[in-house]
């Protein structure tokens, strides 16, 4: 059980328990699971309802527990900590390593390692990374923090392209599922919106290393927008035919959020793989 403080703010003095704990990012759902937690939600230490109100000053409490089964560990896997404390830890996920397990991948992906180092939590990841795609990748430790940080971790993806950019661009073509598969993407009218920005970093003539920031988080959205302005990724084999890496070029290589427990901005770097760095050596 994990019991999360939470400070009322000047702004919110005076408004509902309810209230409170909407704006400060827990779910309807959450709330009334909260409600029906012996000690769920206190004010002070002392049991509250969600149509009290609370003041300046105050603090409100939630008793945080885990209603979801936990994924089963493998001790073999070892997976780099980035960052850790009470509510999330980020790993530094390999290529080739899925991040939920399946029929296919039992016991050899990012959560069956999560088991390891937290045992008996669920697996709530933050962000969803495709398995040949590496980097920096956030799991919540508890239902509070899945709620808290969707939406408000801020990613950037590092990314080779085949041929020459140069300079900033955007691109805002919205994406839909191909009518004859499950897994693969396109650019259609009718998809949903997706936008990705991007900014050259640095390029040899023949590929060229990206940064992206995304407005958006459709499937393979990196992968499909670079596809579409006819630089597809370098080692994508889905929606190019290079095969300069044994991979697709794309890495999760910065993340920026605000703990819960402090409010500190926490700024994390993952540097680019050798396997992506060598294709331009080539």
């Amino acid at each position: 059980m994990r019991r999360i403080d939470l400070p009322v703010s000047k702004e919110l003095s005076g408004r509902t328990v309810e209230e409170i704990l909407r704006r400060r990012g827990i779910s309807r759902r959450l709330i009334v699971k909260l409600k029906r937690t012996d000690g769920g939600i206190t004010v002070d230490g002392k049991a509250a309802r969600t149509i009290d109100t609370a003041s300046f000053g105050q603090t409100v409490s939630i008793a945080v527990s885990d209603d979801k089964s936990p994924q089963e560990a493998n001790p073999n896997l070892k997976v780099n900590i980035v960052y850790e404390d009470d509510d999330l830890i980020v790993f530094d996920k390999p290529a080739d390593m899925p991040v939920h397990p399946s029929h296919k991948h039992r016991l050899d992906t990012l959560g069956n390692a999560f088991a390891c180092v937290c045992p008996g939590l669920a697996f709530r990841p933050i962000n969803r990374l495709d398995r040949d795609t590496s980097g920096l990748c956030a799991v919540a430790k508890n239902s509070y923090a899945a709620c808290a940080f969707a939406g408000k971790i801020e990613k950037v993806y590092t990314a080779v392209v085949c041929g020459e950019l140069s300079g900033e661009g955007r691109i805002d073509a919205p994406i839909a599922r191909e009518r004859e598969s499950i897994i693969v993407r396109c650019v259609r009218e009718d998809g949903q919106k997706a936008v990705t920005n991007y900014r050259a970093l640095a390029s040899d003539g023949h590929y060229t290393v990206v940064e992206c920031r995304l407005e958006t988080g459709r499937t393979h959205q990196i992968r499909v927008h670079f596809a579409y302005i006819g630089h597809p990724l370098a080692g994508d084999g889905l929606y190019g035919f290079d095969k300069s890496c044994p991979r697709q070029a794309l890495h999760c290589s910065q993340m920026r959020f605000k703990s819960i427990a402090s409010g500190e901005e926490i700024t994390l770097n993952s540097p680019l793989p050798k396997p992506l760095l060598d294709i331009l050596k080539r």
